[in-house]
This record gives C-alpha cells, sequence and structure tokens, in this order.
C-alpha cells in the first residue's frame, strides 16, 4: 500500500532509522545517452525547514561530473535484507565553499542521521584537500518502505 504524506515530519522517523542502519546508498546517475550508472557511497543528511539537506564528500571523477552536468537528477537508494528500504530522489549541485565543505566534513564525523557516517579523513586530509569534493543534495521526493508489509509512504516537495 502507498500513502502520499504532505508533512516530512510523518516519514522522518523512518528516514533516519533507515539511512542510520543501512548506511550505503546506491547513487545513480544518467549519461548524455539516458543510460544509467550506479556507485554505492554514503551520503549525510540534516534536516533544513523541516526537509532533509542532503550532502555528499567524494572525489569528483570525470563519469559523476558530466553525468551530473548534462542532468543534474539523481536518485540515492538505501536497501537492507528486512526490505526496508529508501529512495530520495534529488538535484545534486557542486559546491566548492570553504565553510560548506568544513561542516560537510563535520557532518560526517558525527554521522547524520546518527550511524550514517565516517572518518572522511580516511580518504582525505582534510575539507580543504583539493580532493575532497562536496555535492548538496536537494530532495524533491522521498520515499520509505517498511519491509515487514511493504508499506510505502511518499512525500514530495
Amino acid at each position: 500500500m502507498t500513502t502520499r504524506v504532505k508533512d516530512f515530519a510523518e516519514i522522518r522517523t523512518a528516514f533516519d532509522t533507515y539511512i542510520g542502519d543501512i548506511v550505503y546508498a546506491t547513487m545513480t546517475t544518467v549519461d548524455a545517452q539516458a543510460r544509467p550508472r550506479a556507485r554505492v557511497l554514503i551520503p549525510v543528511w540534516e534536516m533544513k525547514d523541516g526537509i532533509p539537506l542532503g550532502w555528499l564528500g567524494t572525489y569528483r571523477t570525470p563519469v559523476k561530473a558530466a553525468h551530473l552536468a548534462g542532468n543534474p537528477h539523481t536518485t540515492f537508494s538505501y536497501w537492507n535484507p528486512r526490505q526496508n528500504a529508501v529512495y530520495v530522489d534529488t538535484v545534486a549541485e557542486w559546491t566548492g565553499d570553504p565553510s560548506v565543505k568544513r561542516h560537510v566534513w563535520d557532518l560526517y564525523v558525527k554521522g547524520s542521521p546518527p550511524g550514517a557516517g565516517y572518518d572522511p579523513g580516511a580518504f582525505w586530509k582534510g575539507p580543504a584537500d583539493p580532493e575532497f569534493h562536496v555535492l548538496r543534495l536537494e530532495p524533491w521526493r522521498i520515499q520509505v518502505v517498511r519491509g515487514t508489509d511493504l508499506d510505502s509512504r511518499i512525500w514530495e516537495r
């Protein structure tokens, strides 16, 4: 059964719980011929004005950069064997603002939501490392699915 919700608060607990439990998300982008490409990454999320705002600390690979330059829409999907899932459809945008990069670094260190993070120092020297790039992830649709009964709830901006 699928239910549409108007207020993100109605699915926030499930969103935070599932992402904190699953941690790894499959990020899907598309190339210029509309062919999908997936990779597994760990985004972090924070609440802004009652809805999540996502961040992805990542390497700016040529494929990822080209895909997002051609189409900034991307989907992050989380799944676990209990069939709990979260699908986050976003518009992604690169940001190089040093204060934002520091903020995102700190979100990774503390885990946001709790459980969904890691020590970015294992990959980069610090938030000023020229190889540490940040994508801002603006969700426009989020779906959470509870695996025990396949209850699906969808929020859209």
